[in-house]
């Protein structure tokens, strides 16, 4: 579960954690301006609440309990009737609502379009409010992963420059014609090709004729971000004399390495 997230509403602090990878909203927080966790209770037996929180699971989980659910529906309106989060989550396996324990952090949450329902219930007002803040925190968020990824773009730019700079300074002799100047950087590219993806950038379009661009316009963002660290650290290769067959070698264990690293990495998928 990632790091839980805070928005202000109306003076109240609301918790925000991630469950299931969407985002789950603190009704025990919401209820702090209104009274206390009886709310949610009396909230969860309104029949037109039990309607709506059952057709979101029929929607979002196939693992929910329809029949319990039924029963549920039958029963909401009688004076008896009693219905609390764990016993609706026990029930029918329900995800749209969650319940931890603990005196920090604990309590009663709902995936946001639950919990922008429990808005209305408790307020218009506050609902209004409560959608305006989580937007402002997502658009925050979406903010800061630009800025992240434009970083990761602008180093690898730089990254290719020293990777570049490296090949001119140590590998091309001042008397080349251009053209093969030009054979040796391809022949460069070509070996941060072979240790990544195995192959070279021919041998790649010989295997694809039918696809757009070359070899790196079809790399994932794991491969993109192990190919921009493999130029910086290929560059300081050259600087230290390495033959071509030796910085193959290392640059290929690299990649594996950092490969197996980011496969799976929670931050770098949020770049996707």
């Amino acid at each position: 579960m990632a790091k839980n997230k805070t928005i202000n509403v109306k003076g109240t602090a609301i918790t925000i954690v991630e469950q299931h990878k969407e985002d789950y909203i603190s009704l025990t927080d919401m209820v702090k301006g209104f009274g206390d966790d009886t709310m949610i209770y009396s909230w969860m037996r309104n029949r037109n609440t039990l309607e709506f929180i059952g057709i979101w699971e029929q929607m979002n989980n196939p693992d929910f309990k329809g029949n319990e659910f039924v029963t549920f529906r039958t029963q909401a309106g009688l004076n008896s009737f009693n219905l609390t989060p764990r016993k609706w989550i026990d029930a029918t396996n329900a995800i749209g609502i969650i319940s931890k324990a603990g005196r920090y952090g604990g309590g009663t949450f709902a995936h946001k379009d639950i919990a922008f329902e429990f808005g209305s219930w408790l307020s218009p007002e506050f609902k209004l409010y409560l959608i305006k803040e989580f937007q402002r925190l997502k658009a925050d968020e979406n903010d800061r992963l630009k800025l992240e990824w434009n970083l990761q773009r602008t180093l690898a730019k730089v990254n290719y420059h020293i990777h570049t700079d490296a090949i001119k300074e140590k590998l091309i002799p001042p008397t080349l014609s251009k053209d093969k100047i030009n054979f040796v950087y391809a022949d460069e590219a070509d070996l941060l090709n072979v240790a990544l993806f195995g192959m070279t950038a021919k041998q790649w379009r010989d295997a694809n004729p039918k696809a757009e661009g070359n070899i790196r316009d079809a790399a994932n963002l794991e491969q993109l971000v192990v190919l921009s660290n493999m130029e910086s650290i290929n560059a300081v290769l050259i600087h230290q004399g390495l033959q071509q067959s030796e910085r193959l070698q290392q640059l290929n264990k690299i990649a594996i390495t950092q490969m197996k690293s980011l496969v799976g990495n929670k931050q770098l998928k949020k770049l996707k």
